[in-house]
């Protein structure tokens, strides 16, 4: 049995462990869940246009707000093409099927991001104007993702590291 010092050592490195895992499945999920969120309330606002101009609406303000150029990624805007039209149909009528057809195209938006090396709730924590600080505490940005733009809307971390591994350096200020 290990003596008091060293189980509560343990037990602190268990919580912790847990905490970090915990943390980065919530930023996950969250991120996901902001976007679809934030897709729903785009294409409620475009549900009455044809659906050609609205999917164009809604696309070309996400890519924008990802930093993505169309043109240099022409597979994810085919998916997101794909993705936006879903969310088109399932704002006019939200029935199963829309729903299901939005499951899938999520799906296919998934996999071609992470044929890139990234995935939704990345390119939400990291590109877009909308990310809730709190993600990047979690997860930071890669110092040499392409592309990156400023964000003024969300404060950059100094040490570039998560909150449980960068001390004080950009949380007690």
């Amino acid at each position: 049995m290990p003596h008091f010092v060293e189980a509560l050592q343990q037990d602190a490195a268990q919580a912790i462990a847990q905490m970090q895992e915990a943390a980065l499945r919530a930023r996950h999920a969250h991120a996901r869940a902001e976007l679809m969120r934030h897709m729903l309330t785009t294409a409620r606002k475009v549900k009455d246009k044809p659906k050609a101009e609205a999917v164009e609406t809604v696309v070309r303000e996400w890519m924008d707000a990802w930093n993505l150029g169309r043109g240099d990624w022409p597979h994810i805007a085919r998916e997101m093409e794909s993705f936006t039209e879903a969310f088109h149909d399932y704002a006019n009528d939200p029935s199963d099927e829309n729903d299901t057809r939005l499951r899938e195209t999520c799906a296919a938006l998934d996999t071609v991001l992470e044929q890139e090396g990234t995935s939704i709730s990345d390119q939400m924590a990291f590109r877009s104007q909308c990310a809730h600080g709190w993600w990047e505490q979690v997860k930071p940005v890669p110092a040499d993702l392409p592309g990156l733009k400023p964000r003024p809307s969300v404060p950059a971390l100094e040490s570039g590291k998560a909150f449980w591994e960068a001390g004080c350096a950009d949380f007690c200020r």
